[in-house]
């Protein structure tokens, strides 16, 4: 799949093309990724006085973190009790505080940094059947036990009082949630680590990296040599790192955005303006911007395959929620790889002391991908208390070779299957 420019690149905030690395360079830190975790992560360390040097293939963004749905979603894709069986009961409680912080980190940057990104508040996660109904209900009883009781349950004719769809049959209103762009945080990111002295190159790929007590980096136009690497490309690493390939999978997603809907109609099918998600494994995901068009996501490919007539396939999923809306063309249509793990928890470790990774944030990077940053400039500083939280927890390898892609097409469609069945 070859990603095209999206919605969020014709409206961020222009920002002039960064130098391509020219030359051999020497940083304290080489960040390879230039999305939200690699740019968090080289703020981070740029506010502790810690000199980083990131590197980016392309452009700042353009990868997951310049088209992914813009959503601020609460906790992890993985259930509690998942990351609880994996690490106890007292560290999944830290890692679910860790979550919250990580959500309560966005504004403070916002207004630390003064970015303009349209940053909103209110999320609705809908059931599609009464299973699903009955696992939201088990969701908000579980985050209340750690803490949290912001969530309340609609049911029946109260969903319309959250959203004009007759699609479902109930789902959570989450307050804690929500919704920016993504790209113009990113981009307000990047200029606050420029500003205290972090050094961004981009159109930058990795090329070749030698390990050791010094780790060498290696572009088509020079070389970084530095004492501690971080890999920050996510699902855009592809096979530059083969161990760290193998624990994550590519899934491709689409979303469409709609030419402008009215402030009228937009306030009638959003009542409280909320961000939205179903439950499905191939969820469909969706909010309405500032100029009030629908911003639409769908699909989970794991082929990485792009729907044939896209814009048609997104308009038959967008009339199969709101009905009505079948005067509105779709203006923009891209899609873009979100990386997911086994076990749909992040994937935080080391490959050596001095080389650090997240990745497989599985559709919840927005805020998570802000919380390594924090964890992997913490590290690097001296105290890795917390990083060490999270990456205790074990990764399977998803199935290599000639059958990875088949194997992994074949049990999306068995879930795609009981998405269906409401099982």
């Amino acid at each position: 799949m070859t990603p095209s420019l999206t919605w969020y690149h014709a409206t961020a905030p222009a920002a002039a093309p960064r130098q391509a690395l020219a030359g051999a360079v020497r940083a304290k830190v080489c960040v390879i990724g230039g999305g939200l975790t690699g740019v968090s992560t080289a703020l981070n360390l740029a506010e502790r006085g810690i000199d980083a040097v990131l590197l980016e293939a392309e452009a700042i963004g353009h990868g997951a973190s310049g088209r992914n749905g813009g959503q601020i979603v609460q906790g992890y894709s993985a259930p509690m009790e998942r990351i609880e069986a994996a690490v106890g009961r007292s560290d999944a409680q830290a890692i679910w505080d860790m979550g919250r912080e990580a959500i309560a980190a966005i504004p403070d940057r916002v207004k630390r940094h003064n970015i303009d990104c349209d940053l909103r508040w209110g999320y609705f996660i809908a059931a599609l059947n009464r299973s699903q109904l009955a696992d939201l209900r088990d969701t908000v009883e579980q985050w209340a036990e750690y803490g949290y009781r912001g969530p309340t349950m609609v049911e029946g004719s109260a969903v319309r009082s959250v959203l004009a769809t007759d699609l479902y049959v109930g789902g959570m209103v989450e307050p804690g949630s929500g919704q920016l762009h993504p790209l113009a945080y990113l981009l307000g990111l990047a200029g606050a680590a420029e500003a205290v002295g972090a050094r961004l190159f981009e159109r930058s790929a990795a090329i070749e990296i030698h390990y050791g007590k010094t780790v060498r980096v290696t572009t088509s136009g020079g070389t970084v040599e530095a004492d501690t690497l971080v890999l920050a490309g996510n699902a855009y690493l592809g096979r530059l790192v083969p161990e760290m390939n193998r624990k994550v999978m590519p899934v491709a997603s689409f979303i469409g955005v709609t030419e402008p809907l009215g402030e009228e109609r937009a306030r009638r099918l959003f009542p409280q303006d909320v961000a939205v998600a179903d439950c499905n494994v191939a969820l469909d995901y969706y909010r309405l911007t500032a100029d009030r068009r629908l911003l639409f996501g769908a699909g989970a490919s794991y082929s990485a395959t792009t729907p044939i007539g896209l814009k048609d396939w997104l308009a038959k999923r967008i009339r199969r929620v709101f009905p009505e809306l079948t005067d509105v063309a779709i203006e923009h249509a891209w899609g873009g790889l979100i990386g997911i793990t086994h076990n749909r928890v992040p994937d935080f470790g080391r490959l050596a002391p001095n080389v650090l990774y997240a990745q497989g944030f599985s559709g919840q990077g927005v805020a998570l991908t802000g919380l390594a940053g924090t964890l992997m400039a913490e590290t690097i500083a001296g105290d890795d208390s917390r990083f060490r939280l999270i990456e205790q927890v074990r990764h399977l390898p998803f199935p290599g070779g000639l059958l990875r892609t088949p194997t992994l097409v074949a049990a999306m469609g068995v879930l795609k299957l009981k998405d269906r069945l409401g099982w």
